[in-house]
């Protein structure tokens, strides 16, 4: 037996099934829609994101090449500064050799002086000898000076030779003479010059009185003629015999080399 429905309640079913139908498709149209926003909002995002890690990309090659710069440029002052310092180490260098070239050729003439000096004071210590030695043997009257090391002993014209035109020693002068041979002899170190001074220009009548007590003094007293000079000079409103005693130069010279050689050698 067939069942029948009525049209109007197969009508209300089809309604139905339409509505939901319809229902169903509104939801998922708007469950799309909305998921179509979530992934425009997420992709909008992601835009950002990659925007920004873009953006920081080029900071960050921009400081890379910045950094790069500042090392070859640290990198050219290191090796303009080792540059530098080996310069100034190749001068260092040399300037120490020539500091101790100077220092050692400063020592050499601080020995030289010292050399020098050794054999000035050594030559002074013999001239105060010497003047103690005269005085004794003169006497305390007689006119004695020491001047530039020299012991200087001065007599005048008359008491020499008697005029002061003459140039032959008298013999009381000779005696006299023979206390300054004694001199001489005790101090071999030593030398003698004559000076024959002349206060009216006659040098050469000062040069034969000089020459002539030099003689006496060689002839009679045996003394080296080596050791005697005599010359005749200006007196300069003085006239007389000067007879400076004062080291034999030539010895003084050598002894001070020898003593400059000692000390190079020292």
């Amino acid at each position: 037996m067939r069942t029948e429905y009525p049209i109007h309640r197969i009508a209300l079913i089809i309604c139905s099934f339409l509505l939901f139908t319809s229902g169903i498709k509104a939801q998922k149209k708007s469950d799309l829609l909305a998921e179509i926003e979530s992934l425009k909002t997420e992709l909008q995002n992601t835009k950002a994101t990659v925007s920004e890690a873009q953006k920081n990309e080029k900071i960050s090659l921009a400081k890379a090449e910045s950094y790069e710069s500042q090392v070859l440029e640290l990198q050219d002052a290191n090796a303009t500064l080792l540059k530098n310092l080996n310069s100034f180490a190749m001068v260092s260098s040399k300037n120490s050799d020539n500091i101790n070239k100077t220092l050692a050729s400063l020592e050499e003439k601080e020995r030289q002086l010292k050399a020098i000096k050794d054999a000035i004071a050594s030559n002074d210590s013999t001239a105060l000898v010497v003047l103690t030695n005269a005085k004794q043997t003169l006497g305390e009257d007689v006119k004695i000076a020491v001047s530039n090391g020299a012991l200087v002993i001065s007599e005048d014209l008359v008491t020499l030779f008697g005029n002061e035109e003459k140039a032959v020693v008298t013999s009381s002068a000779e005696v006299w003479l023979g206390k300054i041979a004694g001199i001489l002899t005790a101090n071999p170190g030593m030398s003698l010059t004559v000076e024959g001074l002349s206060m009216t220009g006659n040098l050469g009548l000062a040069s034969q009185q000089a020459l002539s007590v030099a003689d006496i003094l060689q002839t009679k007293y045996a003394i080296d003629p080596n050791r005697l000079m005599a010359l005749g000079k200006d007196g300069n409103f003085k006239e007389g015999v000067n007879l400076k005693i004062h080291p034999n130069f030539e010895a003084f010279y050598l002894m001070t080399r020898e003593k400059m050689k000692n000390g190079k050698n020292n």
